[in-house]
């Protein structure tokens, strides 16, 4: 129950961090659009377009925490949980196509640079710069932006528009004080390529659990040495380990225990092989016990065609 507990403490802590982010880089989306049209100034409306990326991301994220909450039914036996990590791809995806959208936004202004109202450009751009500091701040101090993919993508767009803001604060000054029109797409270009990494990042992390990879905190040689030590187990196989979402990790596998014991016995051997497994981030346990007289494959990982030809 303390697991469950300590889960549900950060899932409130990454929502509620979540839900400020959101309304401050919404807020400041706004203004900073405005901005951008007063001061005829490109680089600032195409760094409100970011921010509004960020502000789906976040809207996104918000939404996948609310749904994740809702719990399993007949229809979602693992409930809603998974929701996480297609917002996860979305965001991802999102990031991606805003880098490509940039690279061809900065093509552009290299061949024809436009005119900017630059010292308004430099005063949005700061107070941006700002806004993002403080809500990169909140996710990290408030959010779990290590270990939940969800709220890394969100974290990642903040990041991304933080660094846009510090390229258009450069590019301003350029333009200010020796009137280099090629350093708004150059900055550009720069803040487009970090995008880029950080949109694939997020993507192949996401796609991975999609695909019920191993988690990519989770070592196999260590889980199976753990089970095999645990007295009374002979040996494993058909062995999964998955993620049903970001921190919540899953493992089932056939478990060959010595046909003398008692129903008792093999009992503390399953409860022992949990509590050693939680210890290594699994908490979804399900393990099926079996002696040497029950026919199974030796291999380790299931080899679904061959169990098909059998059944």
């Amino acid at each position: 129950m303390g697991h469950d507990h300590g889960h549900n403490h950060t899932h409130g802590a990454n929502k509620k961090a979540l839900l400020l982010s959101f309304i401050i880089i919404t807020a400041y989306m706004i203004i900073e659009a405005i901005g951008g049209f007063i001061t005829n100034s490109l680089a600032l409306i195409s760094d409100a377009g970011h921010m509004l990326s960020d502000s789906i991301a976040l809207g996104v994220g918000l939404l996948a925490f609310t749904l994740g909450e809702k719990v399993a039914n007949y229809s979602k036996t693992y409930g809603y949980k998974r929701f996480e990590i297609l917002a996860a791809v979305f965001n991802g995806v999102t990031l991606v196509l805003i880098s490509i959208y940039i690279f061809y936004e900065a093509y552009h202004r290299f061949t024809e640079p436009p005119e900017v109202a630059s010292t308004g450009m430099l005063i949005i751009a700061i107070i941006g710069l700002l806004v993002n500091v403080f809500v990169a701040w909140i996710l990290m101090r408030n959010g779990d932006t290590e270990e939940n993919l969800n709220l890394r993508a969100a974290f990642l767009h903040v990041l991304g528009d933080l660094l846009g803001s510090v390229g258009a604060i450069v590019a301003a000054l350029l333009i200010i004080f020796f009137g280099w029109a090629w350093a708004d797409p150059l900055a550009s270009v720069l803040v487009a390529i970090l995008v880029l990494i950080s949109g694939w990042r997020v993507t192949k992390d996401a796609v991975h659990i999609l695909m019920e990879g191993t988690p990519r905190n989770i070592e196999l040689d260590s889980i199976i040495r753990t089970m095999e030590n645990v007295p009374g187990v002979l040996s494993i196989h058909d062995l999964h380990v998955w993620s049903i979402t970001s921190g919540q990790n899953a493992l089932s596998c056939h478990a060959v225990v010595d046909e003398n014991l008692s129903f008792y016995e093999t009992q503390t051997i399953l409860r022992k092989i949990e509590h050693e497994l939680e210890h290594q981030g699994i908490g979804h346990v399900t393990i099926q016990m079996e002696n040497n007289d029950h026919p199974h494959e030796d291999s380790l990982m299931c080899q679904n065609h061959e169990h098909d030809h059998k059944h």
